[in-house]
């Protein structure tokens, strides 16, 4: 919504002349964004205060989820010696990445580039970006947080604990709610417990499957949520100049994957998306790949570019 007030604001400017009349819109559109900014700030204030309770309440269900599947629906799967190491492994895996989500620090601008730590779960890099095999780099701002104990946001070094999160989610929901219910209760979870996390599997499975693959999608498309919205603004200005809008980070679908999971060539190996390994993105966050001959995106003008500059009063 921040962005659109910038948006109108230079639309604004730009078809209109500077009329007397035009002053006291601009001044009430100015106030308006500052009432906005300001609850966008009490906003964080109050999520980034409860966030490691809502961190808490994710472990406590996850755990109560994960104990009712192994007490009620593991012992009822067929060829157990087969499916059950496949479970446990997916169980792992869920709660390492989620454990990685909240512990990685995702990497802030005035932080120096990040190296790869030592221990068991941090696997050896085979490959670097810095070679120059991964196409044209150039520089990329992140964005700033607090520095809390427990993430309040996800990042650069914990992205991909993420999405993987995610994606490994959402089949152990489905599985979980392929139980039939009988009177007798044979299991040493009680009831109430199971019926809540089934309810609850139920409603979480719609929600982890949107996002998980709105994430996905995001990745393959090589872009995220703000640069999707710039993205279509930036198309429509091309468009209407008879130019064709080429966003320059956008490699091919599965080299962006690649890229995001630090996989492929020059990457690691492919078990490490189902075993939970440390590892280090591909870039440093300054610098990324972009398509061969482009130093910037095709079809978008000085002066074309969308801002949201947090610290900057309108």
């Amino acid at each position: 919504m921040i962005r659109h007030f910038f948006l109108l604001q230079r639309l604004v400017l730009r078809f209109h002349s500077p009329l007397p009349s035009i002053i006291p819109a601009m001044i009430c559109a100015q106030r308006v964004f500052r009432c906005f900014r300001a609850l966008e700030r009490f906003g964080d204030r109050i999520t980034g205060a409860a966030g490691p309770y809502f961190v808490a309440l994710a472990v406590i269900l996850t755990g109560t989820g994960t104990v009712c599947f192994f007490d009620v629906i593991a012992p009822s799967l067929n060829y157990r010696f087969i499916t059950i190491p496949i479970c446990l492994l997916i169980a792992i895996n869920l709660h390492a990445h989620y454990y990685f989500v909240c512990t990685v620090r995702p990497g802030f601008v005035d932080e120096p580039p990040a190296s790869a730590g030592r221990g068991m779960l941090w696997l050896r890099r085979r490959g670097s970006v810095s070679n120059g095999k991964k196409g044209v780099l150039t520089g990329s701002p992140l964005t700033g947080a607090p520095r809390v104990r427990i993430n309040q946001c996800v990042g650069l070094h914990n992205e991909r604990h993420f999405v993987l999160f995610l994606v490994l989610g959402w089949p152990y929901l489905l599985k979980s709610l392929g139980v039939v219910y009988t009177l007798e209760w044979p299991y040493r979870v009680p009831e109430v417990f199971f019926a809540m996390i089934y309810i609850l599997a139920l409603v979480l499975f719609f929600a982890v499957s949107i996002m998980g693959g709105y994430h996905l999608w995001s990745v393959a498309n090589g872009e995220t949520s703000v640069e999707a919205q710039d993205h279509e603004v930036y198309r429509s200005q091309a468009k209407r100049r008879g130019e064709d809008f080429v966003n320059s980070y956008d490699l091919g679908k599965r080299k962006n994957l690649q890229l995001f999971f630090n996989i492929g060539e020059d990457g690691y190996p492919w078990y490490t998306l189902i075993i939970p390994f440390r590892i280090m993105p591909y870039t440093d966050g300054r610098y990324w790949a972009r398509q061969s001959g482009y130093e910037r995106h095709a079809g978008v003008r000085a002066g074309d570019e969308l801002t949201d500059d947090e610290d900057e009063d309108v």
